[in-house]
C-alpha cells in the first residue's frame, strides 16, 4: 500500500492569510466619511467652477489666449505652494489647515461670483484659491493614514480615487448644462457653497488632533521644514523610486490633453468630433476606476507591492499600439487598459506612506503633489507641440514607448527594495 502524503511537513508552518480590508468597514469609520463627503463636494464644486469661468473670461474678452491662461493658472500655483506650504500640514493641526483653507476660498470665490469684478482681479483670486489647495491636499493625504490603518489606508485610497474620477467625469459632463440654467456667476456662488459645506462636514466628522511638529516642542521654520522633506524623500532610495512611480503618470496623462486632436484624426462622419474627443478623455478615468477597484478588492496587500512594476509598464505599453492609427474602438480598449494600469499609484501610495514618519507626511505628500503636477503639465506640454508638427497617433505612441522604458527600469529598482515594505504590510 503506498504512503499517503502528509497534509503538511514537520516544522514547516503555513503564512497565515493576508488581511484584506472591505469598502463596507472603511465607509463606517466616521472620520473617513466626513473627507470622502467633503471631498467630493468640494471636487464637484471646482468642476462646475471650471467651466463657469472659461464661459465667463471668454464671454468678457471673446479671447481664447485668455481663456486659456486663466485655465493655465490652475496648474502654476500648486507646482509653487506644494514645497513651500505643504509644511503647514505638518507645522499646524491638520484638521485645522483643512478648515481655514476651505474657508478662506468660500471667500475668494464669492469676490469671483461678484458681477463686474476687473479681468487682473480674477486672475488674482483664481491664483490664490488654487495655491491654497497645495496646504489642504497635504494635510488631507497626511491625515488619511491617521485614520486608515493598514490595509483600510488602500481601500480608502481606491475609494477617494474612484470618486475624484467620477465626479470629475459628472462634473465635466453636467457643467455645460448647469452653466446655462444658472449663468456663470451663480455656478461660481455654487462653487462657494461647497467649500462651506465641506468645512461644515470636516468640522463636524474629524476630531481635532495636535499639531506632528509640536510633539517635540519643535517649530521649525518653513524654508527648513522644505528642505528636511526634500532631502527625506530624495535622499532614501526607496521613497525616490515611489516618488518616480507617481511622477510617471506624465507618460501615460499626456493623450487625454490631444484628445481633440486625436479625435480628428478619427473622425469618419459617424459621430461628432466633440463626441469622440469626450468619449477620448472619459476612456482612461473609466479604466483608472475599473482598475482601483478590482486592484483593491482581488489583490493581497504584498500582491499590489509585488504587481507594481508589471502594472506601471501596462499603463504605457498599450499606447505604443497607436502607432498601427487603429479605429476608434480599438484605441478606447488601448486607453482604457492603460486608465487599468494606473491602479499602481494605490500601492505606491501605500508604500510611500509606510517608508515616511507620520510628522514628515504633509510635506512629503506636498512635494510629490507639486511634481505630479509639473510633470502632467510638461508632458502635455511636450506632446501638444510635438503633435502639432507629428500627429497625435505617432505622439501617443512614443510617449508610450518612453514611459514604458522608465516603468521597466522602475520596476527592476523597485524589486530590490520591496522586500522590507512588504514585511512591514504584512506585520500591518
Amino acid at each position: 500500500m503506498a504512503a499517503t502524503k502528509p497534509d503538511r511537513l514537520p516544522g514547516r508552518h503555513r503564512r497565515p492569510p493576508e488581511r484584506q480590508a472591505t469598502y463596507g468597514e472603511v465607509l463606517a469609520i466616521g472620520e473617513f466619511r466626513a473627507l470622502w463627503l467633503g471631498q467630493g463636494m468640494s471636487l464637484l464644486g471646482d468642476q462646475l467652477a471650471q467651466v463657469a469661468l472659461a464661459v465667463l473670461v471668454y464671454t468678457r474678452t471673446q479671447s481664447p489666449l485668455a481663456t486659456a491662461a486663466v485655465y493655465a493658472l490652475t496648474y502654476l500655483p500648486p507646482i509653487i505652494g506644494g514645497p513651500l506650504l505643504a509644511g503647514l500640514a505638518d507645522r499646524f493641526p491638520r484638521r485645522r489647515v483643512m478648515l481655514l483653507c476651505d474657508l478662506i476660498r468660500a471667500g475668494l470665490v464669492a469676490i469671483m461670483a461678484v458681477p463686474g469684478v476687473p479681468f487682473p482681479v480674477l486672475c488674482t483670486l483664481v491664483f490664490l484659491i488654487v495655491l491654497l489647495s497645495a496646504p489642504f491636499s497635504a494635510a488631507r493625504a497626511a491625515l488619511l493614514p491617521e485614520i486608515l490603518e493598514g490595509d483600510r489606508y488602500v481601500i480608502g485610497s481606491a475609494l477617494q480615487n474612484m470618486t475624484n474620477q467620477a465626479v470629475q467625469m459628472l462634473g465635466f459632463a453636467a457643467g455645460g448644462a448647469v452653466i446655462a440654467g444658472l449663468g456663470p456667476y451663480r455656478a461660481l456662488a455654487l462653487d462657494c457653497a461647497t467649500f462651506l459645506g465641506s468645512a461644515l462636514i470636516l468640522l463636524a466628522g474629524v476630531r481635532r488632533r495636535p499639531a506632528p511638529a509640536l510633539a517635540d516642542g519643535n517649530l521649525p521654520s518653513m524654508w527648513t521644514m522644505t528642505r528636511a522633506g526634500a532631502r527625506m524623500v530624495f535622499g532614501d532610495r526607496r521613497l525616490r523610486t515611489l516618488v518616480l512611480f507617481a511622477w510617471l503618470c506624465g507618460f501615460y496623462v499626456l493623450p487625454e490633453g490631444i484628445a481633440v486632436p486625436y479625435a480628428a484624426e478619427l473622425d469618419d462622419g459617424r459621430l461628432p468630433v466633440p463626441v469622440i474627443g469626450g468619449l477620448l478623455m472619459a476612456a482612461m478615468p473609466t479604466g483608472t476606476v475599473l482598475g482601483a477597484f478590482l486592484f483593491s478588492r482581488f489583490v493581497t496587500p504584498s500582491g499590489r507591492l509585488r504587481a507594481m512594476g508589471w502594472m506601471s509598464m501596462l499603463t504605457c505599453a498599450p499606447l505604443i499600439l497607436c502607432a498601427m492609427r487603429p479605429p476608434l474602438e480599438i484605441v478606447l480598449v488601448l486607453w482604457v487598459l492603460s486608465g487599468v494600469g494606473g491602479a499602481y499609484q494605490l500601492a505606491a501610495n501605500a508604500a510611500f506612506v509606510q517608508c515616511v514618519p507620520p510628522e514628515r507626511r504633509g510635506q512629503a505628500f506636498g512635494l510629490v503633489q507639486s511634481g505630479l503636477l509639473a510633470a502632467q503639465g510638461v508632458g502635455i506640454l511636450i506632446g501638444g507641440a510635438l503633435a502639432q508638427e507629428l500627429g497625435p497617433e505617432p505622439v501617443v505612441a512614443l510617449a508610450g514607448a518612453a514611459g514604458l522604458s522608465v516603468a521597466a527600469v522602475l520596476a527592476m529598482t523597485w524589486t530590490e527594495s520591496r522586500t522590507e515594505i512588504i514585511a512591514k504590510v504584512r506585520a500591518a
